[in-house]
């Protein structure tokens, strides 16, 4: 059964787009079929997989009802990892769509498809960074959230808001199904007691949700984007490769993948 997952936090930044590449790749590397989608117009995610961005190439015409997200997949050089890219024309959505009748079904809609083909065991979307009719569609077409939460004050006070959103969502019954799947520490640093003081924090709030893989402040994560490449293929002996294989087996097992 194919599990969908939204990757958010309207606050940029955070390692939102990092994790979704790694934690794919992770999930991949453990033989867990995984699709991609990325859903921020900036197309970061496609980047960093290496995938050249085409006009035409995203989800933009299937969210006007034109064409099957099926064809718009693309695969990556890593085994059992494929992605739906992202390209410019996804900026204009967000007003296009608001205008739209049940436009917060159309993403449910046009992945039903791939959902249905029992290819991918897991979908992850890569959410812009901003609480708009995109990221919106993709908390109401997946099954779980999975909040990237950067280990510093600021980054937190947003947490309240995004979680809120979920009930929002339920409430206009939007989604019966989405469940806050877990809260990622990312850009963790071990030496400073902010980083401890925040986990602390967020454990506190939420002591079921924090998944116990901290992702590590790392260049080599950094780095590895602007080389088209994942983290285990840029260097797969660093912290960071090590996090995001930690966190790709605690996911796999918290979620049955």
């Amino acid at each position: 059964m194919t599990k969908v997952f939204s990757i958010a936090n309207q606050k940029g930044g955070v390692g939102k787009t990092t994790t979704t590449v790694n934690l794919g790749a992770g999930l991949a590397r453990l033989g867990v079929s995984t699709l991609i989608i990325d859903l921020d117009a900036q197309a970061n995610a496609t980047s960093a997989l290496g995938i050249e961005k085409r006009t035409g190439g995203s989800l933009y015409r299937v969210l006007h009802g034109e064409g099957s997200a099926i064809d718009q997949i693309v695969n990556t050089t890593t085994k059992h990892l494929d992605i739906i890219p992202s390209e410019i024309d996804l900026a204009a959505i967000e007003s296009e769509l608001a205008q739209a009748e049940g436009f917060l079904g159309k993403l449910r809609t046009a992945l039903k498809p791939i959902i249905d083909s029992g290819k991918y065991q897991a979908i992850i979307i890569d959410c812009p960074p901003a609480l708009g009719v995109l990221s919106m569609s993709a908390l109401a077409a997946s099954d779980h959230l999975l909040v990237a939460l950067q280990t510093e004050y600021l980054a937190m006070e947003g947490l309240g808001q995004i979680l809120g959103v979920v009930d929002q969502l339920k409430d206009a019954q939007a989604t019966s199904s989405l469940t806050i799947g877990g809260i990622i520490m990312t850009m963790y640093d071990v030496r400073t007691n902010l980083s401890r003081q925040v986990v602390d924090e967020v454990k506190k709030h939420f002591p079921a949700l924090v998944l116990a893989s901290y992702i590590p402040r790392s260049i080599r994560l950094s780095e590895a984007p602007s080389h088209g490449k994942t983290i285990f293929d840029y260097d797969i002996h660093s912290p960071g490769a090590a996090a995001y294989e930690a966190l790709a087996k605690e996911v796999k097992k918290r979620f049955a993948l």
